[in-house]
């Protein structure tokens, strides 16, 4: 495989961005922090500690980071035995896979979430390789999750497309050097992704599916 389709999971695969934004906003509120959901959404995307930063800010108290991270694990958990995929989500992937593609999912989530969310996707024959929270130092922004993405599927960035829903994904993608195409099934708007990076923005997986053709557009052959 010659090319590589470089995926985030949560908001662009599977349905989950709200999940989150309600979980985190029951760990912030049992903390005693008021944080408007609005602000969350925003911040969907990061790592958990990255999250908590932006949110919280630097002059926080960092002790209680770990409580905050471990609170939203407990309540997001509740989900893993129901995570909605995203309309022909495992269809994208197994026919990226089938046109010679190698398939790599790039997210912040990792162990038992990472499990849980392939559950949902249910396209494993068609992912190449995962780059997880557990793999990398830094997590988008950083463009290392797009890099390791790239060094597991063995193909340079010129030669890949990073898909993801949040600004934080188009930032990586663009450091990482790859073509980023933005999805708005995370709820993040058009011009927000395009502002970060995003070369084309489409609906979702199943539109992204319909518009194929356009994926490898301005790729070197």
């Amino acid at each position: 495989m010659d090319r590589a389709a470089v995926f985030d999971v949560d908001g662009t695969l599977v349905d989950t961005n709200h999940l989150h934004v309600v979980t985190w906003w029951e760990a912030f509120r049992q903390a005693g922090h008021r944080i408007p959901t609005h602000a969350i959404h925003r911040a969907v995307g990061l790592g958990s500690s990255d999250l908590i930063a932006h949110l919280l800010g630097d002059d926080r108290d960092k002790g209680q980071d770990e409580e905050l991270s471990t609170a939203h694990k407990v309540l997001y958990g509740q989900y893993f035995d129901r995570l909605p995929a995203l309309a022909d989500a495992g269809l994208l992937l197994r026919r990226l896979h089938r046109d010679g593609w190698a398939v790599v999912l790039a997210t912040s989530a990792g162990g038992a979430e990472l499990t849980a969310l392939r559950r949902a996707i249910d396209a494993d024959e068609a992912i190449t390789a995962t780059t997880s929270a557990d793999d990398v130092a830094e997590g988008k922004p950083s463009p290392e999750p797009v890099e390791q993405a790239l060094e597991l599927a063995g193909v340079p960035a010129e030669r890949a497309v990073f898909i993801g829903d949040t600004v934080w994904d188009m930032r990586a993608g663009s450091r990482a050097g790859v073509r980023c195409v933005g999805v708005l099934c995370g709820g993040i708007p058009r011009a927000d992704l395009e502002e970060a990076g995003a070369d084309a923005v489409y609906d979702d997986p199943a539109h992204l599916l319909a518009s194929l053709p356009e994926l490898s557009g301005g790729m070197p052959r």
